[in-house]
Formats: structure tokens, sequence, C-alpha cells
């Protein structure tokens, strides 16, 4: 490589590290990304749906060349049992229109377009590249990164660890910790091949309208988790993600319970006939804000996964993972247009920039969410979907019981099952919110 030193380095070609690497690229640095896989989204496993508003602020004529899947006019919400769901969706029209809030995407061909876009802004890209060590003096601070190349040592004027969840750089340069079980969810998926207009025909959708479903319930097998079901063009993602704590207590395996949720007699039917092609597991951050670690230090930033900054509450990410690393690009491209160093006291901005976004703001209003999850999973994953269920039932039944009879189970059961429908008054909220 002709060039020993670059401005940054960017480890990972991921949401956050796309929107780092071409902040900083069109603003002229000259900029280093890394990616361990094949190309840019061989890795990465999302549902995945796209919040237009983050990707706008980066990219503002996106939606003229990037591979879009369908903008979303439905969002279902179901808590479901073995053999029913219970569930609120929100549909109107007026997402018809032209600019879309929400998109689902397959993250194989938008990550590509992406990497493509941060090319063309003039950073320099290397896939099957994987960063083993960060190069640090003797007080720690980041001075570039070593690769698996021959273990060719790169240097920069920081590091920006776009690495996910799990990734060992910042670990082994011990400048976070590894994240806990109960803090990291593990996510099964698969992408369900069927022809467009029978995906519309199923879900009453016309033209690129899409719709999504998010499903908790005794699907997760007691173990704190969400499934999904997204609509594509050609295709369904339907997956299923769950703590990894919860996971190792009860021993189940994660492609069992998607395996399962499969075969629910309410998401049976949506997928029948179809050709699965991909599958693919991924951890995703579940800690919120109180897992957050340290951001910035001398020499290196954490943005997207890799910062835990995913919301939990609003099931979000891929708009906390754009945001972030635009923020951090923004710093870095600010202090080197000043001619300052890639210093502590210089970076903090980037935390400051984002504790005044709607990333951090959101995290703390939901900071003991994964607590309360955690701390109620036998009653929100399968006491009170059952009681749902079971309360539902015998209001639309007709048996010869009689109505009072019936109204004070009824009230019985909802009563008992009141702690799950605050989950349900927050799907309504996000429904109307649709950022």
């Amino acid at each position: 490589m002709k060039v020993e030193k670059f401005d940054a380095i960017v480890v990972g070609a991921g949401m956050s590290g796309n929107a780092a690497a071409y902040a900083m690229a069109i603003r002229g640095l000259n900029v280093l990304q890394l990616e361990r896989g094949e190309y840019p989204g061989s890795k990465n496993v999302q549902g995945a749906i796209l919040y237009a508003d983050a990707l706008e602020k980066i990219i503002p004529h996106f939606r003229s060349d990037a591979p879009l899947e369908r903008h979303l006019v439905e969002q279902r919400f179901w808590i479901m049992d073995s053999t029913s769901h219970t569930g609120i969706h929100y549909r109107s029209d007026d997402f018809n229109v032209r600019r879309p809030n929400r998109y689902t995407i397959i993250r194989a061909q938008f990550d590509r377009w992406f990497s493509n876009k941060v090319r063309e802004a003039g950073c320099t890209v290397l896939c099957e590249t994987t960063a083993t060590r960060l190069i640090q003096d003797s007080n720690g601070n980041v001075k570039g990164v070593y690769t698996d190349r021959a273990n060719e040592s790169i240097f920069a004027d920081i590091v920006v660890l776009a690495e996910g969840v799990n990734g060992f750089l910042g670990t082994r340069g011990h400048l976070r910790n590894g994240p806990k079980p109960e803090n990291v969810a593990l996510a099964v998926k698969e992408i369900h091949f069927l022809p467009e207009d029978l995906i519309a025909e199923r879900f009453g959708l016309t033209a690129d309208e899409g719709c999504v479903i998010e499903a908790g319930g005794t699907i997760s097998r007691g173990i704190p988790g969400l499934g999904f079901l997204y609509t594509n063009k050609e295709s369904i993602s339907v997956g299923i993600g769950c703590l990894v704590s919860g996971l190792a207590a009860t021993m189940e395996k994660p492609y069992d319970i998607l395996d399962a949720f499969k075969h629910h007699p309410s998401i049976r039917p949506l997928i029948a006939g179809s050709e699965v092609r991909e599958y693919a597991a991924h951890l995703i951050p579940e800690g919120g804000f109180k897992a957050i670690p340290h951001l910035f230090g001398n020499g290196w930033v954490a943005v997207g996964d890799a910062a835990q900054l995913n919301n939990t509450a609003h099931r979000e990410g891929s708009n906390l993972a754009m945001t972030s690393g635009y923020l951090a690009g923004k710093t870095i491209a600010d202090v080197k247009d000043r001619g300052g160093l890639m210093v502590k006291s210089n970076l903090a901005a980037y935390k400051s920039m984002l504790d005044e976004s709607f990333v951090i703001k959101d995290l703390m209003k939901h900071k003991d969410m994964p607590r309360f999850l955690h701390g109620n999973s036998q009653g929100l994953f399968v006491t009170y979907p059952k009681l749902i269920s079971q309360a539902a039932q015998s209001f639309v039944s007709v048996d010869g019981a009689s109505k009072l009879d019936k109204a004070k189970a009824t009230s019985s059961a909802f009563l008992e099952a009141r702690s799950c429908w605050g989950l349900i008054s927050d799907a309504v909220r996000l429904a109307r919110a649709w950022r």
C-alpha cells in the first residue's frame, strides 16, 4: 500500500462505519475503511428497516438510487401464545408520500450501495481484511491497527470502532469491557422468497407498499425476545431475537425457536410456498443506556453497535448507528479542519452532540427497560400472553355460558395481564410517531 498513514481508519462497513467514513471523506480527509467480509453487508444481519430521516441528513438524495425494497404503510404488533395472536395494527394512506419515512431493505444490497457512496467520496475501502489489534503507545493512546495481512501495521490519527457489539479491538485494547450476556441478544433470520404479487396479495399491499409484523409472547419460550416479519419486494424477512443470557440459562437453540415461530398458525400461511435462500445470525446490543461504554479517548471513538447504541423499547438500531457514525465523522473532520489533535478533550464534542441528539435522549427515557424485561420475563413472555388469549377467546365465543360470567372471567384475565398492556400501549405510541 502506497500510503502508510491515514487521517482516519474506520473498522467496519456497516451502517455506523459507512456513515462515519462518508462524513469524513466528503470533508476531504484521507480515510481507510476495513471490512472483514467478502463485501460490505456480507456479515451484517438486520430485519431490516431503514429510517429515512437519519440517512437523509447524510445523503439527502438517497432515494434516487438506493436499493430500497418497500416503504412501510402498516405496522402490526402481536402478542402470541402457541395457537393464537392478539394484536393491534396501524395503517395509513398518509404514508404513501413522495418521500416516505421508513423502508424495508436487504442489508447485503444496501450496505454495498452505501459503501459505493463512501468510495465515491474518496475513501479507500479494503474488504476481506480484519483489524486484529490496535496499535497503542505506552500510555494506551491509539495510533492505528494491525491487520491479518501478514500482520501489516497501518497508522492513522484516529481509529473509528464500528466493529459491532462483540468486536474485540476495543476489548483487547482495554478501551471497553466485553458485553454481558444479559445485555446482548442473538438474532437469527431467514429470507423467504415469494413472487412480488403474491406478497402484495397476502398483506393487502399495492405498488411498493410494505408491512411489518413484530411479535412477542410464548414464541420466545420465556426468554426476553421478539419475533419479526418484514415484507420486501420479492421476499419476506422472518426472524427472532432472544437474550443470550436467557438462551444460556434454558439451553434453547435459536434456530429451534425460529423454526417454531415460522410454523405458528398465524405466521405459516404468510410464508407458505416460499423458498429459503439465506440464513444468518447476529448479536444485537440490548443493554440500553446503562450499558453504553466509554465512547472516545485519545486516538479513538466508538459508534453504532460497538457503542451499544440500540433502542430496545422502540426496536430501533440503524438510525442510531448512522447518526452516531455521522456525528463521530463530523467531529473528527471539525478537529482536523482547525488543526487540532485527536485527543480526548477535542473528541468530547462527539459525546456532546450525541447527548443532544435523539439517540441519547431516547435511551435515557427508557433506561430501565432492559431491567424491566429481565425481571418480568416469565409474566411478559409466558403468563400474560396466555391470559390475553384466553380472555379474547372467551369474549368472542358463544357457548351457552352467561355473558355476566364471561365478563367476570374476561375482566379478571385482563386485570392479571395489565402489565402486558403497557407494552401494547408503547407499540401504539410508536405507530403514531413512526420515526
